[in-house]
């Protein structure tokens, strides 16, 4: 019989660890978006902003760092070099983050929030 890795996340453990991650590397305007039951591509969604690229940069380093070192869990990076907006798929906890003005114009916020009922 094998054991469990104590490594194995769930999903909300995962998402505990990238809002922590995101805090100790002063990301603003951090939105966790719950995507359980809306599809299947992850359970959560974060979007966050750095003030600037070096910054957006640095921030989904430490990320991808800490999360392979808390859970052995290699997570795809896409659009670092860049650093106007990065995309982490940790699998079940999906990571965009942006420079403010990229963040603004795309609006995912938008696309991914339930709207709020209008009087």
């Amino acid at each position: 019989m094998m054991a469990v890795a104590a490594t194995q996340a769930t999903s909300e453990t995962l998402l505990a660890a990238v809002l922590s991650s995101l805090n100790d590397d002063k990301a603003e305007d951090i939105v966790q978006i719950d995507l359980r039951g809306k599809t299947a591509i992850g359970d959560y969604m974060v979007i966050c902003s750095g003030r600037s690229s070096r910054q957006v940069a640095a921030i989904s380093e430490k990320l991808v760092e800490r999360l392979k070192a808390q859970f052995g869990r290699t997570a795809r990076i896409e659009g670092k070099n860049t650093g106007d907006w990065v995309l982490i798929d940790t699998g079940d906890v999906i990571v965009h983050v942006f420079r403010p003005e990229v963040r603004d114009f795309y609006q995912l916020e938008k696309m991914w929030q339930p709207t709020a009922a209008s009087n």
